[in-house]
């Protein structure tokens, strides 16, 4: 059995550690250091003595899933810190690897969590060049492959087989070893056919019964599948058919953070149903693959409103809590009873662990691998996905990005090289107009797919600004929702936390709103964008409700018919009941913990 390869991607990544962050984003990542993912192992036992580093603890998938996003977040910082503690399991699964090839903990044989050491063993090879990974990896395959018929995927792996094909394509670019090419057509054949079920959807309600097919988490892996079939098909339909499956998810369970529904399973467009964290980082990493080789501009729009919005919605500010479930229309996030398809009354609650610790485990993974995905390369030079602050080295060419985007719509460039090359700057799809000047000299640019694509020299300064207009989103009952540039807009509610159970630095804690919530708006008020570039950050987390560097102000109605149902805010009612007029004001969702983001409208019904 064999396949083919084509070059079709139309960008690559860059290497682990040839972006920094720089700005907000680092400290974003530093708070995240400081916070769950620097001290998870001295405080958890299911990594703290994972079988994964030679202990007598888990053995699945929690090591790897932890490893997933240490170790990027390690080498993006250049912290000597984590950097030690990631290595003492990298050497242990280094030196784990028997005669016959397979690896890790001998008490596990399943295919699933080795698929995701692949991919922490790829970055941590990209990072430092360590010459054993690459053999390890090759030995491995060789392995799977004697063994993939009498012991084919199933369960997780079955619905996950696409993440180790991922992996089997980079170890070919390393090696042009045709048996990779077997093995990647065995497992094609032998992971769930996705492409299938998206033709013919049947998760199209609210749904009641588990199947791998309808987990959130593995629809959020599922996608990345269209990417890596084009790089090995060439189809040009592959693009047409991923987004179909898209607009088929956002029609039967699209929430207006940028993903779908589950919570555990595909669960409708209620603003109240859940989307589980681990369903936020995985979907991200699917966009990220998926952006770097369709290079369609509306993808990087989709990863961006993933990582401005949902990801930080659903972590605490100072990264000692996390939710498994966020709501849109988030009132309470206490302990109640919700209408999950599956997770239990824990789920929304912000703690160490609450309900199930897959996502405490995989969480990890969401920002560094935003940051390492934020510029691509391609055949002429350098590639900007989202002009966040950064400094990009590769090789002589170095670009140094000042900015506060997405808080503020544009950047600055500072080029450093020994040649000239083509430098691509995407155009997001909601900019209404774009400007570009070079060493203070306006360029008349017009985009080509999506990009701005200049040659840049050696000392060359660039200013990028996008102009923006507030957009509404339009929900079920003429409901809406606001949006500017990348951001999601929301309501925040005055948070008051309540400390539930569980030991310092990570104890549980339940939200209960201390503010009025029950506002409409109207799509035809003034909404006044302002931004506040010298917000006085706490701790530099500039996703806080409380210190936002941009807010919208407008009008909102009290509403005298929207109430509770269930414990969670009830539907957006479609006849409304209006009182007073109050002045509002909305910032970034991803700030606000308790927030009413899906409003009423009190607009004319036809």
């Amino acid at each position: 059995m064999t396949t083919t390869l084509h070059d079709a991607a139309r960008f690559t990544h860059l290497p682990l550690g040839a972006i920094h962050p720089a700005g907000w984003l680092q400290d974003q990542l530093r708070i995240q250091a400081n916070g769950l993912t620097g001290g998870l192992e001295d405080h958890w036992d299911d990594v703290k003595n994972s079988a994964w580093k030679g202990g007598n603890g888990e053995d699945w998938e929690r090591g790897p899933y932890y490893l997933d996003g240490l170790v990027p977040l390690a080498y993006l910082l250049n912290d000597e810190k984590l950097i030690a503690k990631a290595q003492p399991w990298l050497e242990w699964i280094l030196n784990s690897q028997r005669e016959d090839g397979q690896f890790g903990p001998t008490t596990n044989d399943d295919w699933w969590p080795r698929m995701v050491a692949l991919k922490v063993l790829i970055q941590y090879q990209e990072a430092t060049g360590d010459a054993r990974v690459v053999p390890l990896m090759t030995k491995y395959a060789h392995y799977h492959l004697a063994h993939a018929e009498a012991q084919p995927l199933t369960d997780w792996g079955e619905a996950r087989g696409w993440d180790e094909i991922m992996s089997l394509l980079w170890l070919y670019g390393k090696t042009q070893d045709d048996q990779l090419l077997d093995l990647i057509a065995i497992l094609r054949n032998q992971t769930a056919d996705w492409a299938d079920l998206y033709k013919n959807f049947p998760f199209r309600r609210y749904t009641r019964f588990f199947s791998h097919q309808n987990h959130v988490v593995n629809v959020a892996m599922s996608l990345k599948s269209y990417a890596l079939a084009y790089e090995l098909d060439g189809d040009a339909q592959a693009k047409a058919d991923f987004e179909n499956a898209w607009a088929t998810l956002q029609t039967y369970h699209g929430q207006l953070h940028g993903l779908f529904s589950g919570d555990e399973w595909l669960s409708g467009t209620d603003p109240t149903q859940g989307t589980e964290l681990c369903s936020i980082v995985e979907a991200m990493f699917s966009f990220e693959t998926l952006t770097a080789v369709f290079g369609d501009s509306s993808l990087g729009d989709r990863l961006e409103r993933l990582a401005f919005n949902a990801l930080p919605a659903t972590i605490s500010r100072d990264w000692t809590a996390h939710q498994y479930d966020q709501q849109v229309n988030q009132v309470r996030a206490d302990v109640a009873h919700r209408n999950w398809t599956q997770n239990d009354d824990h789920a929304n609650t912000f703690g160490l662990e609450p309900h199930f610790g897959c996502c405490l485990a995989n969480m990890h993974q969401g920002w560094p691998k935003f940051v390492a995905s934020t510029w691509l390369k391609d055949r002429d030079g350098l590639v900007c996905i989202s002009p966040v602050p950064a400094t990009v080295q590769d090789g002589a060419r170095r670009i140094d990005v000042t900015s506060n985007y997405p808080f503020t719509l544009g950047a600055g460039f500072a080029v450093t090289t020994d040649a000239p090359f083509t430098l691509k700057l995407r155009v997001p799809t909601w900019a209404t107009g774009t400007t570009l000047t070079v060493n203070d000299e306006a360029q008349l640019l017009t985009p080509q797919d999506g990009y701005l694509a200049l040659t840049v020299q050696d000392g060359d300064q660039l200013t990028l600004a996008f102009a923006a207009e507030v957009r509404f989103a339009p929900r079920a009952n003429r409901a809406t929702g606001v949006l500017y540039g990348p951001l999601l807009f929301a309501l925040p509610i005055k948070e008051h936390w309540q400390r539930l159970f569980g030991n310092q630095p990570y104890p549980d804690f339940g939200l209960t709103p201390e503010s009025e919530w029950r506002y409409g708006l109207s799509t035809h008020a003034k909404f006044d964008v302002v931004e506040n570039s010298a917000a006085a950050l706490v701790n530099g987390q500039v996703f806080d409700s409380l210190h936002s560097p941009i807010s919208i102000r407008t009008t909102g109605w009290r509403l005298n018919n929207w109430d509770m149902r269930g414990n969670s805010a009830d539907e957006p009612p479609y006849n409304v009941d209006a009182g007073e007029a109050t002045a509002l004001e909305l910032v970034p969702y991803g700030g606000a913990k308790l927030r009413i983001v899906e409003f009423p409208t009190i607009d004319p019904r036809p």
